[in-house]
């Protein structure tokens, strides 16, 4: 490890020590709750992602099977969380929110917007983005840590929402690099992509459209859409999801996700659909994270080559308040 400034290193400890006893991770309960912090987190993970398995749990809270499992059981007891059998897994059983857990989740999602929008107000608006930025890239640089992947500095990336010139040729080129490379797509799929994305950035005006983009040194590495149009039947269309080469596994696709589909539920959304086909296996694993689930299957040559599509279809919970 390279030489670093002690004092640096120091002031970053003394940062991480102050906001972890500000936010009340030095308490028995958080949030308002009568929930240790572990609980809360499974309660928010379980709530954005609407569906989740214990192992998926342990994963995102970076904690042991054994001790989800012991959490689980006291929110199952506490009728926070309810379990069911898993439609492709069946060792494992899949966890949801109750109603009671609904509504305890919207309680924390308020409390924790409250609290943040607090402590930014007295800030300049030309610090907010410094204290977003800094804080997902220590973030992302000690999840990096921990997977072994830290192998050069964390540079800020920066979620974005709306059109902004380049976009669609950036977005273009991601699709068309990625693809070609890796299922030998061509120039009719980067035309497909780019006449597409030069469609709807002229419907960005329209409320139920929009278009986020990662942002990296002033370089788009990422892009997610949706479309609240072209499928009707109040069904959100998520399109042209994809981040660079460089960014894959860093967190980023799911940031953008997790975007995408908190705005299709603000927004009351019945459903959201997307259309991929098989052998994208860690974005299958991405959406089905996420409550997505496969719908329909069947070969086709709407990009160009014949693939077996896919369409996956994610359903609003029926007791969500988002």
């Amino acid at each position: 490890m390279p030489a670093m400034d002690l004092s640096l290193i120091d002031s970053v400890r003394s940062a991480s020590r102050k906001m972890v006893r500000e936010l009340g991770f030095m308490q028995s309960t958080l949030a308002a709750t009568d929930y240790p912090p572990s609980a809360v987190h499974a309660i928010l993970e379980i709530g954005r992602q609407q569906s989740l398995t214990a192992a998926q749990l342990a994963d995102i809270l970076n904690l042991d099977k054994s001790s989800v499992s012991r959490m689980v059981r006291k929110l199952v007891e506490a009728q926070e969380v309810q379990e069911s059998a898993n439609s492709t897994d069946g060792r494992a059983k899949t966890l949801t929110l109750t109603p009671q857990g609904q509504t305890t989740w919207a309680a924390v999602e308020a409390f924790g917007q409250q609290q943040v929008a607090a402590a930014l107000a007295p800030l300049a608006k030309t610090q907010h983005s410094v204290v977003r930025d800094g804080l997902a890239a220590y973030a992302l640089a000690l999840e990096a840590l921990r997977l072994g992947k830290a192998t050069k500095p964390a540079v800020p990336t920066n979620i974005q929402r709306g059109y902004q010139p380049g976009v669609i040729g950036r977005v273009a080129q991601m699709h068309a690099h990625y693809y070609a490379r890796n299922f030998g797509f061509g120039q009719f799929f980067e035309s497909q992509v780019a006449t597409g994305m030069a469609e709807f950035t002229a419907r960005l005006d329209q409320p139920h459209n929009a278009l986020w983009t990662a942002v990296q040194a002033g370089r788009v590495v990422g892009s997610i859409a949706i479309d609240g149009e072209d499928l009707g039947d109040q069904i959100a269309h998520l399109r042209w999801f994809i981040v660079d080469d460089s960014l894959r596994g860093t967190g980023v696709g799911r940031q953008l996700l997790h975007e995408a589909l908190a705005f299709c539920d603000q927004q009351g959304r019945a459903a959201v659909h997307l259309w991929t086909f098989q052998g994208l296996d860690a974005a299958r694993r991405l959406y089905e994270g996420a409550g997505f689930v496969l719908a329909q299957e069947q070969p086709g040559t709407q990009w160009g080559k014949e693939v077996v599509e896919q369409r996956f279809v994610r359903l609003r919970h029926a007791a969500s308040t988002v």
